[in-house]
């Protein structure tokens, strides 16, 4: 299990309005069954099963199989009172730095776009472009709003009649620092898919 999905099954674990007095128990306890707590805290013995259960899968307790009068049940034991986790916010997302989609594409806005762009207040890029789909009564519209590097890099999208150029050739021409790259990425991508930008293949 990786930690980020760790992390959200901790979380679910920790929403839990009960969380606090049975990981207390945990603590105060060498050991206890889920009907000792359930007893305790006055909770059904299902839904303190399932929280046990839940923490052992996380290692934060573990359990025992023990018998009683030819019954068996299991105890909980706390095994890790510390828990850290970590995670990578661009592994999570998959995240590449050198996007193969973009990396080296040449681009211009699509001839057949269906769309609007509108002018920010000083006139120097766009505030948000919006994409008709659809036809008549079935058309349905799309607004995207832009972030300022996103609005002068569309500001500075080649016309439909205009040469093609790369990601990297439009940056330079509105002066856009290499750190927006990501979100231009992230823009284009979708744009290319709303048929806003056409990709042109040598």
């Amino acid at each position: 299990m990786k930690d980020f999905e760790k992390i959200a099954a901790l979380g679910s674990i920790l929403s839990k309005k009960y969380a606090t007095s049975l990981f207390r128990l945990l603590r105060d306890y060498k050991s206890i069954s889920a009907s000792e707590a359930s007893s305790r805290l006055d909770l059904h013995i299902q839904t303190v099963q399932e929280f046990l259960e839940s923490t052992t899968l996380l290692g934060i307790t573990g359990k025992e199989e023990v018998f009683e009068r030819k019954r068996p049940y299991f105890r909980y034991t706390i095994q890790n009172p510390s828990i850290t986790y970590n995670f990578d916010l661009d592994e999570l997302v998959g995240f590449d730095r050198q996007n193969p989609q973009t990396s080296e594409i040449r681009i211009r806005e699509n001839r057949n776009a269906k769309s609007h762009f509108t002018t920010a207040r000083n006139g120097k890029f766009f505030s948000s472009v919006s994409i008709i789909s659809g036809s008549g009564r079935e058309s349905e519209q799309r607004k995207i709003n832009l972030t300022q590097s996103q609005g002068l890099f569309l500001f500075h999208l080649p016309f439909p009649d205009a040469l093609p150029d790369s990601i990297e050739g439009i940056m330079a021409k509105a002066k856009i620092e290499t750190e927006y790259r990501s979100e231009i990425d992230n823009l284009v991508n979708e744009l290319i898919e709303l048929r806003v930008i056409e990709r042109v293949i040598n």
